[in-house]
């Protein structure tokens, strides 16, 4: 794919998310996270083309935190960032926060350190947002992102749930949006080839193999069977039939008296034997619920 058709494919997926969700607009002051990694370095150069062509006014602030990890090299990092305020006029911080040492401490042996990484990266990134006046904070996760933490959540932990595009953070204090909601991985990995990103890689994980590998592959090899897989999994989290799920806190099966007695009719389903004595032993786990989503518009 040409540099130019490729950043037109880019840019027209990120207008159509921002459409869809309502994710930008006039006033606004978003701080960009950038990592260092392909993704957060194309979604700041997706927010420069969207502003400079936008019919009103928005900011942008660059944001990246030095976690303190062994080795950690920041300067392509700040050579990016001096280079967005000489050309796009960007203020930008880079803040020193050794999370690596606590991280790495508290985290079991052979568990993986990605969650209690990134709870200790999006508290930080909260008060820096807070510090330079930001009503909103831009995540790099793509398309592929999303649908990948979707199979997560049903293989592991029992729950349907994703990344939503755009939520309020659970303190109410700011939104987080996802630009790139629709963006494939492999546009982003193009994208990158072709700007010439400095690309800094998480030392942290190392070697540590984890679950989120095991299902990029498990859709990678579906995918070359149905190459609309990972299409028709994002389009499932737009079309979401609440009514034809279990969970009670959706809609009630019982009445008001939450009892047996009060239990209302509902259709019937025709049930193999076996299939019955499945149903009779599972195990009933809680429901987990995300934050809140904001309106879609």
């Amino acid at each position: 794919m040409r540099t130019r058709g490729l950043e037109a494919k880019v840019l027209r997926l990120m207008n159509q998310a921002n459409r869809d969700f309502n994710m930008i607009t006039e006033g606004d002051r978003i701080m960009v996270a950038l990592s260092g990694g392909k993704d957060s370095y194309g979604l700041m150069w997706g927010l420069t083309q969207m502003r400079a062509r936008a019919p009103f006014r928005f900011d942008l602030v660059a944001f990246h935190l030095d976690q303190g990890q062994p080795g950690y090299d920041g300067s392509p990092m700040r050579r990016h960032m001096e280079k967005l305020e000489a050309e796009f006029g960007i203020p930008w911080e880079i803040e020193t926060q050794d999370t690596y040492t606590r991280v790495v401490d508290i985290t079991e042996a052979g568990k993986s350190y990605c969650s209690l990484c990134s709870r200790f990266r999006r508290a930080i990134l909260y008060k820096a947002a807070t510090r330079h006046g930001c009503n909103k904070v831009a995540l790099g996760h793509h398309r592929d992102d999303l649908i990948e933490t979707l199979m997560l959540n049903l293989f592991f932990a029992g729950s349907i749930k994703a990344m939503p595009p755009r939520l309020l953070n659970d303190a109410g204090t700011h939104e987080v949006m996802r630009p790139l909601a629709y963006v494939p991985e492999s546009h982003m990995e193009e994208l990158s080839i072709a700007h010439g990103f400095e690309i800094m890689p998480c030392t942290l994980c190392g070697s540590q193999e984890s679950q989120r590998k095991e299902v990029k592959k498990l859709l990678a090899e579906l995918s070359v069977k149905n190459p609309h897989l990972k299409g028709n999994l994002l389009n499932a989290l737009r079309n979401v039939q609440p009514s034809q799920l279990a969970d009670s806190d959706l809609h009630p099966f019982y009445g008001e008296v939450n009892g047996p007695d009060d239990l209302k009719p509902m259709a019937e389903v025709d049930l193999h034997p076996q299939d019955a004595d499945e149903a009779a032993c599972a195990p009933a786990s809680p429901s987990v619920h995300s934050s809140p989503l904001l309106s879609i518009l």
